[in-house]
């Protein structure tokens, strides 16, 4: 089973605990964002509209402070009112932990994070290292066709 991860595309008023996120619910706002196309999802005149910012109607609305409600299948907007209804006592809520503010290293990798420019360093340097590694390996041996995922002599552990 593949499971899909998507941290690094999530915004940084995010909430965590999610490693795969599609749409974030706003109840305060009664929005939607979608994080593959790092837009809102809003109403106006009746119609749903996308946009990279909410409409200057939401001004006083503060992202990072309001509850935001994961929702990870097609187009929830088409069923608005069914989410409306079930996530009203959301509103005003204001206790979810962020993606800015959480120490976990795993957040590191989503743009804007205080520790981000930290994580890219250690990528690179991570990345160094596996590229030294491999130019090592590769003298005439041969042993890792097929992605690099197979077990090197010597390497991992056996039963006996």
């Amino acid at each position: 089973m593949h499971v899909s991860v998507n941290i690094g595309a999530q915004p940084i008023w995010g909430p965590v605990g999610y490693e795969y996120v599609d749409y974030y619910y706003l109840p305060d706002v009664e929005a939607y964002y979608y994080v593959p196309s790092h837009q809102y999802i809003y109403q106006e005149h009746n119609a749903w509209v996308r946009a990279t910012s909410l409409p200057v109607r939401f001004g006083s609305f503060d992202i990072y402070h309001s509850y935001k409600v994961v929702i990870n299948e097609p187009k929830p907007y088409l069923h608005h009112e069914n989410y409306r209804v079930k996530y009203v006592s959301y509103k005003g809520k204001h206790d979810q932990v962020v993606i800015r503010d959480s120490r976990e290293e795993k957040y590191f990798v989503v743009k804007g994070h205080p520790e981000h420019d930290k994580w890219k360093g250690q990528e690179h340097t991570n990345k160094h290292s596996e590229q030294k590694h491999e130019q090592q390996n590769r003298g005439g041996n041969n042993q890792e066709k097929g992605g690099g995922h197979g077990q090197q002599k010597g390497g991992g552990h056996h039963k006996n």
